[in-house]
Formats: C-alpha cells, sequence, structure tokens
C-alpha cells in the first residue's frame, strides 16, 4: 500500500505552460491540484453558474488543450498531459 502513496506523492516536473500556473519546481500531483485551484479561484475563473466547470483564461487554455472551458472531473486529465 505505501508504495502506491509514494508514487502519488512523487514529485513530477511541470511543462513550460504548467509552470506558468505551478512554477518550474518538481511538485506532488496533490500539489499541483492544489496550485491549479489557487489560480483559479484567485483569477476567478470557476464558472458562476455551474461551478464544476473551470473557465480556461489564455494561460489555462494551452494546458487544457486549447478548450474554453472543461469540467473540474476532466482537469486531473489535462495535468497529467504535463507532468513528467
Amino acid at each position: 500500500m505505501a508504495k502506491a502513496n509514494a508514487k502519488f506523492m512523487a514529485p513530477l516536473t511541470p511543462s513550460a505552460e504548467l509552470a506558468a500556473v505551478v512554477g518550474s519546481k518538481p511538485l506532488p500531483r496533490t500539489e499541483v491540484v492544489k496550485k491549479m485551484w489557487d489560480y483559479i479561484k484567485k483569477n476567478k475563473l470557476q464558472d458562476s453558474k455551474n461551478k464544476r466547470m473551470i473557465n480556461a483564461d489564455a494561460t489555462l487554455k494551452v494546458i487544457f488543450g486549447g478548450k474554453a472551458q472543461i469540467s473540474m472531473f476532466e482537469m486531473s486529465k489535462y495535468i497529467s498531459n504535463h507532468l513528467k
């Protein structure tokens, strides 16, 4: 069990696009998601009518594969593409 958790907590290096939001230091996935939410809240990018939707600004659009809006459930899929 501990092995799976260690892998989940392993620091991953963000792509240049993701680094624009979370910084370029390697971070565990949990921290990356937390920093993404900080950015989304700070820039008021949560859809006002449907809180589960995230409206992408120019910075997030690059991370979200060019989409203007994604659901919070899709976010980790897009983040994964930007972590090594």
